[in-house]
């Protein structure tokens, strides 16, 4: 690894003892919701390879902000297990994140808290349209407030688990992201319209949430440089609101990019197709049947690059000073060193990992290290079957 990337590197009142970061990938470890050994061990190991920052993807900030029913949610009856996940990474010698998310709109379960799915802006919601819940609806006043305190309370209970950091999730189409497309963000209010007002709700968890965790707890948040399909948010948008999470006082951000429902290959920067891996796992022969007729279109096989974010980063890079994570393609210890001397502060990888939990520590003594992972997605898919999310190249 390059002499950068081994730097200790302090956000807020944490201190990394390097600059790589296991980036959010649903790990396929919570059945019905629940932490358990499993899930911990999954963790853990990353911190054993000498990652220094590993982030627990989807923890749900209500039972009606999950996707799908296997999505952990928080609430005080996971508390033991998201305690023993943190003491887990710890005793590896690593820091552990929470991402702390909300599906808005886009839901495969029938909801618990209200008849329809809730988003920026009702409309067709299409990963429940064969489940039985085939409309999102528009929240109101009331829904602002409620889901705002539930940010708040994840945040203070995952603190109190011994979580170091947290990331809210601004992208790939979940609620904080449809508020922030144009695409799916449709209010004529003052929570859309403008991107400062499409802004507004997402700014206001991130001041919940720093009012419950306090100024020395390290606050990321993850976002879109671009949905990746005309009319979605744009590069410009993304510049404008990193422009106005600084202001607001995130101490990180990480650039992603792509839209679930939509561009998922974008957050990918192509690879392999998941599809037929997707197809077998799938457990309902309806969504099966969708998948194989409009699935190509979704998930098609695309030229892969390597740092396939850089230049679309490097804009953000001159607009902020608040540290900035970069995600996207890198999986060698030249791509660390790129992006490290592009300006970024840390570096998040997730198909690198899975291929490799070692590639921190292989990296400190092969200074020539390339990851194996060919980018074939297959990971995508596995997070569906037994075993939950892993390398199905490297096995």
């Amino acid at each position: 690894m390059t002499a950068a990337a081994l730097q200790p590197f302090k956000l807020a009142g944490l201190t990394l003892h390097n600059r790589i970061v296991k980036a959010a990938t649903f790990e396929g470890r919570t059945p019905g919701g629940e932490p358990g050994p499993e899930l911990a061990a999954f963790h853990a190991r990353f911190a054993k390879g000498g990652t220094a920052l590993t982030t627990v993807s989807y923890c749900a900030v209500s039972p009606d902000a999950r996707t799908f029913e296997d999505q952990l949610y928080l609430h005080e009856g996971v508390f033991g297990g998201i305690k023993a996940l943190a003491e887990a990474v710890h005793a590896e010698g690593g820091a552990v994140s929470g991402q702390l998310a909300h599906c808005g709109g886009f839901k495969r379960n029938t909801p618990v808290e209200a008849r329809r799915p809730l988003g920026p802006s009702g409309g067709i919601n299409q990963y429940g349209l064969l489940s039985g819940v085939p409309l999102s609806g528009a929240m109101g006043k009331e829904d602002f407030a409620r889901v705002v305190r539930q940010y708040g309370e994840s945040a203070h209970l995952l603190r109190r688990a011994g979580f170091d950091a947290l990331e809210i999730h601004m992208g790939h189409g979940y609620l904080l992201s449809q508020f922030l497309s144009p695409a799916s963000n449709r209010r004529t209010d003052e929570y859309g319209g403008s991107l400062p007002n499409r802004m507004r709700f997402p700014l206001q968890v991130l001041a919940a949430v720093r009012a419950v965790v306090g100024d020395d707890f390290p606050i990321l948040c993850k976002i879109n440089l671009a949905d990746g399909f005309d009319g979605g948010m744009t590069l410009d948008d993304c510049v404008q609101a990193c422009r106005l999470l600084e202001q607001g006082g995130i101490d990180a951000i990480e650039l992603s990019g792509g839209y679930v429902s939509r561009t998922p290959m974008y957050l990918f920067g192509g690879g392999g197709s998941p599809l037929p891996a997707m197809i077998r796992a799938e457990a309902s022969s309806l969504h099966r049947l969708m998948l194989r007729l409009g699935g190509g279109k979704l998930f098609p096989s695309l030229p892969y690059r390597d740092l396939y974010f850089l230049e679309q980063a490097r804009r953000v890079r001159d607009a902020v000073q608040v540290p900035l994570v970069y995600l996207g393609g890198a999986s060698s210890a030249a791509h660390i060193e790129t992006a490290l001397a592009a300006g970024f502060d840390l570096v998040a990888l997730g198909r690198a990992l899975l291929y490799d939990p070692d590639l921190c520590r292989r990296l400190a003594s092969e200074p020539e290290y390339q990851s194996g992972c060919t980018h074939c997605n297959g990971c995508v898919a596995s997070m569906a079957l037994p075993g939950g999310t892993r390398c199905t190249y490297n096995v």
